[in-house]
This record gives structure tokens, C-alpha cells and sequence, in this order.
């Protein structure tokens, strides 16, 4: 099954979209959903229709009332269809499909529906769809790495939301810098929007091939090398050569002399990459945050490279490792210090040096960055979530309590972030001896995820001692 374009419908299915439009464009609701489910019933890879019924379900359910009786129905009602629908996802994916939209007609932020839509647009090769219920999980879940990946791929391969994909990448590559599932998902992005800004269009089309859209057969052979997981030396040497030869033709290419950068620093030549970078430091680039960031970056791997060179069993090789990451962590903690400066409205390096601060055991400092990084929305829950952290570790169990409530509060979905923030909570109020209170966050992580943590011993020793 292919998706499709409105004008490969049939005019009584085109007249269903647009009745369907005119109704949410009213904001009859509810009769909008009903059109544009019909029509996907019969034609369930009709991508713009099913684009209009997200758009109309999230206007529904913003405007629903939120109150806690109306959300714990919702959620009871929807539990037997989403059953319901995992049953039919392999014999009848396109029925499990229309299932799992009638739950997000309620719930237009269910995850549960959402997975199934995904699932079963994979099924139907409806690269589109997936990526449309993709985009949505990221956002109600935007620290689970899988789901980031998975979200990142989807977009490499059919287009679209390049940008959100790229930002939810670089938010996790924040935190773990060097994690090669998020270096390839963005050399995966990276290589798509070169396909594209090259004329990939046509591809889609018909009307070119993969090498005739791309300015040259070795152009060509040189972005199918880079795009593999893992390079061979000899790939990744042929390209360091051939990014010098041509940068004496064309010094001004700056992309070329990025991509020479994080070359010689995958061959671990990190004056030569440093060197890279400090000439776009000259340039235009001089303002870019993310040019600063992978200077450190470059630095910090060249800190752990100096100790992968040392010889394990060399007396002092344990106190020679420790000097280096004291000296690692003190370059890390002033880098990011001076990016604070520069940037001083970039509320993710703030995030990041609480990170820092609260590493080192600094808890003012990480406090103060912290509650400055919560205007940042990619970065609120994760902000309060570290604030909390350092209140209880100075005693002050209430201020901890108060915000992990605000946090779940805010909190959509039961993700593993909101797992984690309950867990917190729990902890928190066991610390201030409310022990019912505690127990009542636990059984809560019991009742969906048993092996989390040891909420199971926690729970087990709760019932065990009535």
C-alpha cells in the first residue's frame, strides 16, 4: 500500500476531505473526526487527510476538559481498545490503524495508539504516517533515546520534520556526547538534507537517479561511505584526502572544512581537527553555538584518548587516569562556563552547566542554572527534575516534594521519564517519613512496570509487614 495525494482520489472521497476540513475549520470536532475517519477507512494511506485528523484531534483534546474524573475515564476507556487493537495489528494492520486514530480521538496524546499507528504504518509501508505519530511520542517523550533514534531514521528516510528531528538529537547529544546511535542518527539527517538541498526531490519523482541529483560520481561514492555505521581506515583516510586536496581549490567551503574536523577527529588528529575548527572560528560560523560545542567536544575525546594510550600496567596508572579526568573535568566545567557567557539566552547550555555544578557538588550553582534552564521546554521536566535532586540532597525535602509534583503534573504520558519523576517523588516523601504517601507512588510503578528500580521489594515489604 502507497500513500497518496489528494488528487489520486476519487471525487467522492475528495468532497468526504473536504467536508471533513470545513467541519474542524468550524470547530465541529466531532463531526470532523467522523468525515476524515471514513475516508481513511477506505483509503487508510490518504496521508493528508490523516495530517488534518491529528490536527484536529489535538484541537480536541485541547479544548477537553482536564480534570482528574474526566482523565482516569479516558484512560479506562481507551485500555480495551488499545488491546483491541494490538490483537488485530498483525492479521489486519489497517483495522488496527482505524482502532488506535478512534482512542486519539479522545486522547490525541495517547502513546499506546500512537505505537500501534506506527506499527502498523510500517506494516502498510506508510513511511509518512509513522513519521506523523512519531513526531508526536518525541515530544511527549523527548529523553527516551530509542524513540529519538527512531523518530531521527524515519525522517532520514522520507523527509519532512528534519529541523524537530535534528533538535530532539541535539538535546540528547547534550548529555551523552559520544553515544554512537545519536552520531549516526545525525549523520543519517545530515546526509538526507544533502540529498535534498542536491535535488533529491526528483528522486521522489521518478525523474532522477540517486547519482545524477549529486554534482559528481565521486561526490557520489564519497556520501555512500560516510553514511555507513562504521568506516574502514581506508574510507575515512581516501575522504581526509580528498576534502584537502579539494579545500586548496575552494578554502572558503566551509562545510568541507567541518566535515575535515570531525574526520581527523575520528583518526584521532586532534590538533589538525582543532586547527579545522579555529578556521571557522574566523569565519561567519564565529556565532555559532554548536561550533563552540564541538570544539569542547573535540577536546574532551582528546582527554580520553590520552588515556586509552596508557599502559594499564604501569605503576601510577591509576593515579595518572585520575589526574587526567580531574583535569577533563575541570576543561569541561570552565568551557562550559565561558559558552554560559557567550550564549547568555541559550537556556540548554544553562541546563548543561547545571549538569556540571551539580557533578562537582556545587548545589547553589546547579540551583540557580537549573531554574533558569525550565524556560526552556525541551528541558523544563529534566530541569525540574535535577532541582528537586538538589534540594533534597541540602534536606529540604519539601521544595523536592513540591516540584516533582509540579513536574508529574505536567507530565502527559508514563514514559520513562515520568517513571523516574514518581520514583523521585516516592523517595523523597520516604525521606520526610511519609511513608503511605511514599508507598502510594511506588504501587503506582508497580502496577505498570513491576522490574522497575526495586519498587517491587519496596511494594512486596509495604504488604508483607501489614
Amino acid at each position: 500500500m502507497a500513500e497518496k495525494k489528494l488528487n489520486e482520489l476519487p471525487p467522492d472521497l475528495r468532497r468526504l476531505y473536504e467536508k471533513g476540513l470545513e467541519a474542524s475549520r468550524h470547530e465541529n470536532f466531532d463531526y470532523a473526526t467522523t468525515l476524515f475517519c471514513q475516508l481513511l477507512a477506505k483509503e487508510p494511506g490518504m496521508f493528508e487527510c490523516r495530517k488534518a485528523l491529528r490536527q484536529t484531534q489535538t484541537r480536541r483534546s485541547a479544548g477537553a476538559s482536564t480534570g482528574f474524573f474526566k482523565k482516569m475515564m479516558s484512560s479506562a476507556g481507551s485500555s480495551p481498545q488499545i488491546a483491541k487493537a494490538k490483537l488485530a495489528l498483525k492479521k489486519n494492520p489497517a483495522e488496527a490503524m482505524a482502532i488506535a486514530e478512534d482512542v486519539l480521538n479522545g486522547d490525541a496524546n495517547n502513546p499506546f495508539a500512537h505505537r500501534i499507528i506506527v506499527d502498523a504504518a510500517d506494516a502498510l509501508d506508510l513511511p509518512l504516517t509513522a513519521v506523523l505519530s512519531l513526531e508526536t511520542m518525541v515530544r511527549l517523550a523527548p529523553k527516551d533515546k530509542a524513540l529519538v533514534v527512531e523518530f531521527a531514521n524515519a525522517v532520514a528516510r522520507t523527509g519532512g520534520q528534519v529541523a524537530v528531528a535534528e533538535q530532539f538529537l541535539d538535546d540528547l547529544v547534550r548529555t551523552t556526547p559520544y553515544d554512537p546511535e545519536l552520531m549516526q542518527a545525525q549523520k543519517n539527517l545530515s546526509a538526507h538534507k544533502v540529498l535534498d538541498e542536491g535535488g533529491y526531490g526528483a528522486l521522489a519523482d521518478g525523474k532522477g537517479s540517486y547519482r545524477d541529483v549529486l554534482r559528481n560520481k565521486d561526490e557520489a561514492v564519497s556520501l555512500e561511505q560516510e553514511k555507513r555505521v562504521q568506516k574502514s581506515e581506508d574510507v575515512t583516510q581516501r575522504l581526509i584526502g580528498e576534502y584537502e586536496s579539494r579545500l586548496q581549490n575552494e578554502p572558503d567551503n566551509l562545510k568541507m572544512i567541518r566535515s575535515l574536523a570531525e574526520l581527523y577527529t575520528q583518526k584521532n588528529r586532534f590538533p589538525e581537527a582543532l586547527a579545522m575548527y579555529e578556521r571557522l572560528k574566523q569565519s561567519d560560523m564565529a556565532s555559532d553555538a554548536s561550533l563552540d560545542r564541538a570544539i569542547a567536544d573535540t577536546a574532551v575525546r582528546q582527554y580520553d584518548f590520552q588515556i586509552a594510550q596508557l599502559n594499564p600496567f604501569d605503576e601510577g596508572h591509576a593515579d595518572r587516569v585520575a589526574a587526567i579526568n580531574a583535569e577533563k573535568q575541570n576543561f569541561r566545567l570552565a568551557e562550559c562556563q565561558k559558552r554560559a557567557e557567550k550564549y547568555p539566552t541559550d537556556l540548554a547550555i544553562k541546563f548543561e552547566l547545571g549538569q556540571m555544578y551539580f557533578q562537582t557538588g556545587k548545589i547553589g550553582e546547579a540551583i540557580a542554572e537549573f531554574q533558569k534552564a525550565q524556560g526552556n521546554p525541551h528541558k523544563r521536566l529534566a530541569a525540574m527534575s535535577y532541582l528537586a535532586q538538589c534540594f533534597a540532597k541540602r534536606k529540604m525535602f519539601d521544595l523536592a516534594a513540591k516540584t516533582l509534583q509540579n513536574a508529574i503534573k505536567e507530565k502527559p504520558g508514563f514514559d520513562e521519564e515520568k517513571k523516574d519523576l514518581t520514583y523521585q517523588l516516592g523517595c523523597v516523601l520516604e525521606s520526610m517519613g511519609k511513608k503511605e504517601e511514599a508507598i502510594e507512588q511506588f504501587k503506582i510503578l508497580y502496577e505498570s512496570d513491576i522490574s522497575y528500580k526495586d519498587v517491587a521489594a519496596k511494594v512486596d515489604a509495604y504488604y508483607a509487614g501489614q
